[in-house]
């Protein structure tokens, strides 16, 4: 693809899928103006690298769409400087964004293949505060806690609580929760020893797998 047609089709995205959905955090629009969502996509959906839907990247996972990006990335209230911890680096592409945002990201990959897929894309695009992890991300990282926030990009059954102990005082964890078919994407702030969790809206994500996670 083409910068030039990159960049109209990247302003297109952001007026149509994000602006005209409701996303008004104007750091998480930048964010997503900048970073190059075909750069992460397979070379046979680059034609569709923008369209407002998740696509194929191989491993049975997808990257995911961009209004979903955006809504996930604005729930975390970010204000930079945060240590931010993502379960499933993917395509990376969500891991770019968040890196736009100033913060000290942490993010885990289980797949070979997606792990050093999106650790080549991220280095080529120049990023040096996205540390990449090969582990299992339903664990967590508890050497490197506590966390600020905590973005699993894949559905859970349910949130583990080895994650929640991985959670710094007034952080917040957001993942999708539920079922294997649908999940509700959750909000999850802990304060004073106490778990306060909101529903943001009904999603259907891939599964996380792992020991915490989905069992293959």
């Amino acid at each position: 693809m083409i910068d030039c047609e990159a960049r109209d089709q990247r302003e297109v995205m952001i007026t149509r899928d994000l602006r005209g959905r409701g996303i008004r955090d104007e750091a998480v629009l930048s964010a997503m103006s900048t970073v190059p969502r075909h750069r992460f996509v397979l070379p046979e959906y680059q034609h569709l690298a923008y369209s407002d839907a998740p696509l194929p990247i191989g491993e049975q996972q997808t990257i995911s769409q961009p209004y979903i990006v955006a809504l996930m990335t604005e729930a975390l209230c970010l204000k930079g400087g945060e240590r931010v911890l993502e379960i499933g680096t993917g395509s990376g592409y969500q891991s770019a964004v968040l890196a736009e945002l100033d913060v000290d990201l942490w993010s885990i990959e289980r797949s070979a293949l997606l792990f050093s897929r999106a650790g080549q894309c991220l280095e080529n695009l120049g990023y040096e505060n996205i540390h990449l992890v090969h582990s299992d991300g339903t664990l967590g990282l508890p050497a490197e806690a506590p966390f600020d926030r905590i973005l699993a990009t894949g559905s859970l059954p349910d949130v583990p609580q080895g994650l929640l102990d991985q959670l710094a005082e007034g952080g917040m964890l957001i993942g999708p929760v539920g079922g294997w078919d649908s999940q509700q994407l959750v909000r999850i702030v802990y304060h004073a020893n106490m778990y306060k969790r909101e529903v943001l809206c009904g999603c259907r994500f891939v599964p996380l797998m792992g020991e915490d996670g989905w069992q293959s």
